[in-house]
C-alpha cells in the first residue's frame, strides 16, 4: 500500500508505519493514548513496534515528539512516560525532556497529593543533535540593547580582547511550556493537546515542505498545524470516527 501525504489513514499506525518507506519522515508530532487516562474509543497500541517503526522512518538527525503524561492509582504514579522514554532511547534515540504545562488543571481528586499541572514532551532525536533547530526566541531580555563586557581571548599567544556584544531583545524560551486547553474546534475528541503547542513544535524542529507524521492523529491538530505552517502532513488513526472528525477540521482550515 502506498502513503502519501497529505492524507489521514484509518488504520493501526503499527500497520500504516510499515508502509512508510526507511527515513522518510523529518518530524513526527503525537500524543499517544496513556494508561487509563485516555481510553480512546475502547482502543489499545502496540507501543514497542510503532516506536520501532518510528526510529525506522525518521530520518537521521531528525525528531519525534511525544507528548504524554502519567496515571495516578492509589497514589502512585504509573511512570509509563519514563518507560515509554527509556525504550526510545534503547533503540537509538537521544533523549531531551520537555513540559508542557497547563493553565487549566483537572483535580485529581486526592487529599494527599498536589494537583496535576503538566505533561511531559519527550524530543527524541534519531542522532545526537537535531538537524533542523529553529529555536523559538520570544524570552524578553532584562538588558537588551545593553553591551556584554568583551572577554580576552588568546591569539596565537596574545591576549586580544572579543568585540563588543549586543544583548539581544529576546533569548530562546526555556523547555517549560505553558498553554491553555485543547481548541474548542477539536470538540469530539476525548484528548487534544493545543494547537499552538503541535505549532511551535512543527516551526523549531521541521522546515516548510517538510512531511510531518501523527501515528496518532485523533482530531487533526498536527495536520492543521503542518497545514497553517507550509508542512505535508501524514496521519493515521484507528477510529474511524476520529479520522472523519479530523479531515472535517482540516478541511475547514483555509
Amino acid at each position: 500500500m502506498e502513503i502519501k501525504p497529505t492524507n489521514i489513514y484509518c488504520m493501526d499506525s503499527s500497520v500504516g508505519l510499515s508502509f512508510l518507506e526507511d527515513c522518510s519522515v523529518d518530524l513526527t508530532v503525537t500524543s499517544p493514548p496513556y494508561d487509563a487516562l485516555r481510553l480512546y474509543n475502547g482502543y489499545s497500541f502496540d507501543f514497542e513496534t510503532i516506536a520501532k517503526q518510528l526510529f525506522r522512518v525518521t530520518k537521521p538527525q531528525r525528531n519525534v515528539v511525544w507528548v504524554v503524561g502519567d496515571q495516578t492509582k492509589d497514589g502512585c504514579e504509573s511512570l509509563t512516560s519514563f518507560k515509554q522514554a527509556l525504550f526510545f532511547q534503547s533503540i537509538g534515540f537521544s533523549v531531551e525532556t520537555m513540559i508542557y504545562k497547563k493553565k487549566a488543571v483537572a483535580s485529581r481528586g486526592s487529599r494527599y497529593l498536589y494537583e496535576q499541572s503538566f505533561e511531559y514532551m519527550f524530543v527524541f532525536t534519531k542522532g545526537r543533535f537535531p538537524l533542523v533547530s529553529n529555536l523559538i526566541r520570544d524570552v524578553k531580555n532584562k538588558y537588551a540593547g545593553h553591551s556584554t563586557r568583551p572577554n580576552k581571548t588568546k591569539v596565537n599567544g596574545t591576549k586580544v580582547r572579543e568585540k563588543l556584544r549586543i544583548i539581544p531583545d529576546f533569548s530562546k524560551r526555556h523547555n517549560v511550556w505553558e498553554y491553555g486547553g485543547g481548541d474548542k474546534v477539536s470538540n469530539g475528541h476525548p484528548a487534544v493537546f493545543p494547537l499552538q503547542l503541535a505549532e511551535d513544535h512543527i516551526l523549531s524542529w521541521s522546515n516548510e515542505g517538510d512531511i510531518v507524521l501523527d501515528p496518532f492523529m485523533g482530531s487533526g491538530t498536527t495536520a492543521v498545524a503542518a497545514k497553517k505552517n507550509n508542512r505535508k502532513y501524514i496521519g493515521f488513526d484507528i477510529s474511524q470516527e476520529y479520522v472523519d472528525l479530523a479531515n472535517k477540521i482540516i478541511n475547514g482550515i483555509s
